[in-house]
């Protein structure tokens, strides 16, 4: 079955960096689109970043320029490269994929939190 999970939270302080991870299994990675998004408390998920299978990306305005989505598709792994956060970039971080229509079609996982603060 599919399977995502995400790994590389933590405690960063304000203008610190992080790298998330996400691990996919149980379909063909490569010709999914994949992405990242995150939920913070009292507010609804929302996305944060979108690859392709291409490699084509995508960002929401509150991140752009700050966080670099990439991929692997040798280790079946997405990977999120945050720098320069922000507290309100406190949240839980969540990956999964999208099928052609753009609709997430995978399970929600248990995510990766990552809290900045100092």
């Amino acid at each position: 079955q599919v399977q995502l999970v995400e790994s590389g939270g933590g405690l960063v302080q304000p203008g610190g960096s992080l790298r998330l991870s996400c691990v996919a299994s149980g379909y063909l990675f490569d010709i999914y689109t994949m992405v990242w998004y995150r939920q913070a408390p009292g507010n609804q998920r929302e996305l944060v970043a979108r690859i392709d299978s291409s490699g084509s990306t995508n960002y929401a305005d509150s991140v752009t320029g700050r966080f670099t989505i990439s991929r692997s598709n040798a280790e079946n792994t997405v990977y999120l490269q945050m720098k320069s956060l922000k507290r309100e970039d406190t949240a839980v971080y969540y990956c999964n994929r999208e099928n052609w229509r753009g609709q997430i079609n995978g399970p929600w996982g248990q995510g990766t939190q990552v809290t900045v603060s100092s």
